[in-house]
């Protein structure tokens, strides 16, 4: 088992670089995905029902399909349509356009939930619009829903895994390449559990740091 273990580090250079990949995908989806949810949160929350409507027809659509179907609508089926990818431009917008549904609605339930004085007060002083949202809503808006945002890019990092289907070199790309050559599938599938775990330990800390940041300022 140990010689096992012994040849995933033998491998090292190709699982870093895999789990290199995930972390600068998982980034870069999540933070375009947190600033088209907080975009698209604002449709959501629009009076007009001609913003509204639409924007929740795209949310419910995003959410109730599976990502794997699509990552593969985005990489095989797009294609069909003019619009080609490369694996990594595939795989980002795939996390980026799905996740960011996700995360309108958290946004849209937060915001729900806050008290209206602050906004009240905020147009009160002038703000309106995307002005109004920045700087009187997003701040408050953005710690209280810090944890479920939280999960949502664990989540974000665990989908990513998915796109080994795509060919896309991350992680799980890389351990199914070691195993395919070795097969070794317990220790090489078990380090990837293992690195995926430590990914999302570190979104935890964050969030937790975020909860006292937010505990601070009451």
């Amino acid at each position: 088992m140990m010689n096992d273990f012994a040849t995933v580090w033998s491998e090292r250079g190709l699982l870093l670089s895999g789990l290199g990949n995930t972390v600068l995908l998982s980034v870069l989806a999540g933070l375009a995905a947190l600033v088209l949810g907080a975009l698209l949160s604002t449709l959501l929350m629009s009076p007009r029902q001609l913003l509204s409507l639409p924007a929740k027809a795209l949310v419910d659509l995003a959410r109730c399909t599976p990502f794997l179907l699509f990552a593969y609508i985005v990489y095989y089926g797009l294609p069909s349509m003019g619009l080609q990818f490369d694996a990594w431009s595939a795989g980002l917008f795939a996390l980026t356009a799905y996740h960011a549904a996700y995360m309108a609605e958290i946004l849209r339930a937060a915001w729900a939930a806050q008290p209206r004085a602050p906004i009240e007060a905020g147009v009160a002083f002038g703000y309106s619009g995307l002005g109004l949202f920045r700087r009187i809503v997003l701040p408050p808006l953005a710690l209280s829903s810090a944890p479920v945002l939280g999960n949502q890019l664990i989540q974000i990092i665990k989908d990513s895994a998915f796109l080994t289907i795509i060919t896309l070199p991350e992680l799980t790309h890389a351990v199914s390449s070691i195993q395919s050559r070795h097969f070794i599938p317990f220790a090489a599938f078990l380090t990837a559990v293992l690195l995926y775990w430590a990914l999302c330990l570190v979104i935890e800390a964050g969030v937790a740091a975020v909860g006292r940041l937010a505990e601070a300022r009451r």
